[in-house]
């Protein structure tokens, strides 16, 4: 069975803290009158620091939208190929034991996708396939699991490599002051994650089943308008409330595999904010706790997007407790609004399939 090998994140050297981006916020907003909900709700996610791939002066500027791809493809080709290293070592691999690559990101747009780079770059084998997934936002990190779940039990023995780039300081928009703006300017942060999924052998999550769902009618609650500017993100006040209707999705989906959902091992969850993680732990009747590696992902770096499900796995894997069979799920939501979901446990060289 293909498994998720320890994944590699790593983070830009700026940082922003809560009470800067509150201080921020007061002096680029001074007057309206959502300021102060906005405020409070930025308070309210617990997102104490994030970092950003620009030192904050820049970041609050808007040069355009071709400066602003034009930095996203020198910080991608920067930060993805040291990540991508360390994942490779984590499953004991090297470029050219990867068959096809899955890259995620939501906040740049290259073309010919960074795997073309990548390949050139980096040694991988110039018959690796390449899987660019751009428009699943925070999603993509649960599907891209999935995806590379799917080669590898069609392509047996095969090894896939995931890359999720996410610099979302770059879709920052000076001049947008709604509510779901001003929220999401407090809580998304950037970051580069990798991991490989081997069709064989390794230490990891062993996939065994996935799924996706999308909740009927809900496209437009989070969306890009794709103006002159650039990506202006679009959220929905109705999105924190996703977990009711999910919730019993995830219940069907462990009981379809002979799992109570609300009794597994390890969560590895997409942290797209406080409301989310606690509805879901409320919904699934669990303990907030057992998604301590997600609330500690959002603490630390914010929602970085595709890359929060890779950041709370390698917080598993370094917490050391997960023994052989433990059974867990991976979930990642985002657009659509779409849910990416997996289930899977705890595999050693000795153990599992």
């Amino acid at each position: 069975m293909p498994r998720l090998c320890k994944p590699a994140v790593s983070a830009p050297e700026y940082i922003i803290t809560m009470e800067e981006t509150l201080e921020f916020a007061k002096q680029a907003h001074a007057g309206k009158p959502q300021l102060p909900l906005a405020l409070r709700l930025i308070r309210n996610t617990g997102v104490l620091k994030r970092h950003i791939v620009q030192p904050i002066e820049k970041t609050l500027g808007h040069p355009g939208l071709t400066e602003r791809n034009l930095i996203y493809e020198a910080e991608s080709k920067k930060m993805c190929p040291p990540v991508i290293e360390e994942a490779l070592q984590n499953a004991d691999m090297t470029a050219r034991d990867i068959d096809a690559i899955i890259y995620v990101s939501c906040t740049g747009f290259l073309m010919p996708s960074l795997t073309a780079w990548l390949i050139n770059k980096m040694g991988f084998r110039s018959d690796t396939r390449q899987i660019p997934i751009a428009q699943l936002g925070c999603a993509a990190g649960g599907a891209a699991v999935n995806r590379a779940h799917d080669f590898c039990l069609a392509h047996p023995g095969s090894n896939v490599l995931i890359v999720a780039c996410e610099l979302c300081s770059l879709c920052y928009q000076p001049t947008a002051d709604d509510i779901g703006s001003l929220l999401s300017d407090g809580l998304f942060g950037d970051a580069v994650a990798a991991a490989v999924v081997r069709g064989n052998g390794g230490v990891g999550i062993e996939v065994e089943r996935n799924a996706s769902y999308l909740i009927p009618h809900t496209e437009d609650w989070i969306s890009y308008s794709v103006r002159d500017t650039g990506f202006h993100f679009q959220l929905d006040r109705r999105v924190p409330g996703t977990m009711e209707p999910l919730a019993p999705v995830l219940r069907e989906f462990a009981k379809d595999h002979s799992w109570d959902a609300g009794k597994l091992d390890f969560y590895i969850v997409h942290a797209g904010g406080p409301r989310i993680l606690d509805d879901l732990a409320r919904f699934l009747d669990v303990d907030r706790q057992v998604f301590r590696h997600s609330w500690s992902t959002l603490t630390e770096y914010g929602n970085i997007a595709s890359a929060v499900v890779f950041d709370a796995a390698r917080r598993l894997f370094e917490e050391g407790t997960a023994k052989p069979d433990a059974t867990g799920m991976i979930a990642g939501f985002g657009p659509g609004i779409t849910a990416e979901m997996a289930l899977g446990t705890w595999g050693t060289d000795g153990t599992g399939t």
